[in-house]
C-alpha cells in the first residue's frame, strides 16, 4: 500500500533553473528519506507557490516526514503550509499509467 503526501506553500522564488540550483542538495537529502518512493517537485511562479507530491510506501513514514518537513519549512520562515495525505488506490492508478 502506498500513500501520497501533497504539500504546498507560499514561495517567492527562485524558480526554474535557479530553483534547481538552490534546492539540489535538499533534493539529495530528501531522496534518502525512509519509506520514500519518489517526490515530484512543484512550482508556480505566477501564483508564487512551491511544494511537492510525495509517495511513501507506508503511512508512518509519510506522517514522520510531514512533521519533519513542516519544521524545516518553518525554520526557513515559511508560513501558510498546506498538507494532505491520501491512500493511493493502486489498481486504478495502474490503469491510468502510474507506476506504483
Amino acid at each position: 500500500m502506498t500513500y501520497l503526501l501533497q504539500m504546498d506553500f507560499p514561495y517567492i522564488g527562485p524558480f526554474g533553473e535557479a530553483f534547481y540550483e538552490q534546492m539540489k542538495e535538499l533534493a539529495q537529502d530528501i531522496a534518502n528519506e525512509e519509506g520514500l518512493v519518489y517526490k515530484l517537485w512543484t512550482e508556480n511562479e505566477e501564483t508564487q507557490e512551491a511544494g511537492g507530491i510525495y509517495v511513501f510506501d507506508n503511512l508512518e513514514d509519510a506522517n514522520r516526514y510531514l512533521a519533519k518537513h513542516t519544521k524545516r519549512l518553518e525554520s526557513f520562515g515559511i508560513t501558510g503550509i498546506r498538507a494532505k495525505t491520501f491512500k493511493v488506490n493502486e489498481e486504478l492508478s495502474k490503469i491510468t499509467k502510474a507506476s506504483v
